[in-house]
């Protein structure tokens, strides 16, 4: 299956990153549907969640996703209260990849400990 072009990558991607390592990038959205709308994408292509398995990686990946995220809104808006998950509720990947909450993507790729 030949996949569409990345809107991502280059040169599609944005010039302004708020993060940037190897694993994640995380930019404001173009088109915010809140205040702080940011996007946190994993660099290597990931089809959708489906293909997101029990591995260690895959958990790490999503959990670094997440905690950048939250990060991010903890940096820009240091007086809030509380952050409301909806602000980073949901994850996707690839376009019409499909979403899941967070939360529940966590606990459906935890790795199994084999050794308990």
């Amino acid at each position: 299956m030949i996949m569409a072009p990345c809107i991502f990558c280059p040169p599609g991607r944005p010039r302004k990153l708020l993060h940037e390592d190897d694993k994640v990038i995380a930019f404001e959205d173009i088109n915010p549907a809140a205040l702080r709308h940011y996007l946190v994408i994993p660099v290597d292509h990931i089809p959708t969640v489906r293909d997101l398995k029990r591995r260690k990686e895959d958990y790490t990946l999503v959990e670094d996703m997440v905690k950048i995220g939250q990060s991010l809104l903890q940096r820009d808006a240091p007086g809030a209260v509380e952050y409301r998950w909806k602000k980073i509720k949901y994850l996707s990947f690839g376009p019409l990849g499909g979403f899941i909450e967070a939360d529940d993507l966590l606990k459906k790729i935890k790795p199994i400990d084999n050794n308990s």
